[in-house]
């Protein structure tokens, strides 16, 4: 089978975090960056990387950029080098193209761009921060749309011993559990008669306004 191959475009905080977190996933990395220090720091730890102006189309062919899964333009605070990568990307077709963005703006100038999914990191990480201060139990929080989240909320005492089936999320609350993570491995999609113990973690998807119903009711 063969191995997905990205390009990462700048080496930043984000994009270094990125890219390294999928090297570790087993996936072969190309790093761009115009810092020749930042690229020799992730030189040993990356499939490969190099000191290039990811503007300069016939630098990108000349990497091969064409022939990778995905482009990810990480870029920090340059908008003009960013948009200017993103079309580049788009135009050597390839075939998904995720950008970082610094602002409501940006986002919207690389939706029009045809980007297939545009990552707000500080926003994003606010979102999950804020939830987790409110929220005792949360452990994570992934915001899908303006309407839906998944969530993973730790198994509070109050539920300690119950069911699936005796909690009807679904039917109470309209918010589902996916999966219960425990320490002897995963449920994926339990059954009604799954028990719930204090310590486990539960994986909800549903309306954010039902699980935050679901939320305060498990923490009174």
């Amino acid at each position: 089978m063969k191995t997905q191959q990205f390009v990462v475009i700048g080496l930043g905080r984000f994009g270094s975090s990125l890219a390294l977190e999928l090297m570790d996933l087993g996936y072969e990395v190309l790093g761009v960056d115009r810092n020749e220090e930042v690229v020799e720091e992730w030189s040993d730890r990356l499939t490969h990387a190099v000191v290039a102006d990811a503007t300069d189309e016939e630098v990108l062919k000349s990497l091969g950029v064409r022939n990778f899964d995905c482009g990810i333009v990480a870029i920090g605070d340059d908008i003009q080098m960013s948009i200017l990568s993103t079309i580049l990307l788009k135009d050597l077709g390839i075939k998904t193209v995720v950008a970082k963005a610094i602002s409501v703006l940006h986002g919207r100038a690389l939706e029009k761009l045809g980007v297939d999914r545009v990552i707000f990191p500080e926003r994003d990480m606010g979102v999950r921060v804020a939830h987790q201060l409110v929220t005792p139990n949360l452990l994570d929080y992934i915001e899908l749309s303006k309407e839906y989240s998944i969530v993973e909320l730790r198994v509070p005492d109050c539920l300690n011993g119950k069911n699936v089936g005796d909690l009807n999320p679904r039917a109470r609350f309209g918010c589902s559990i996916v999966a219960i993570h425990r320490e002897s491995g995963v449920i994926i999609a339990p059954t009604a008669m799954d028990h719930l113990t204090q310590g486990d973690i539960m994986v909800l998807i549903g309306a954010k306004k039902n699980i935050e119903e679901f939320e305060a009711i498990i923490n009174e």
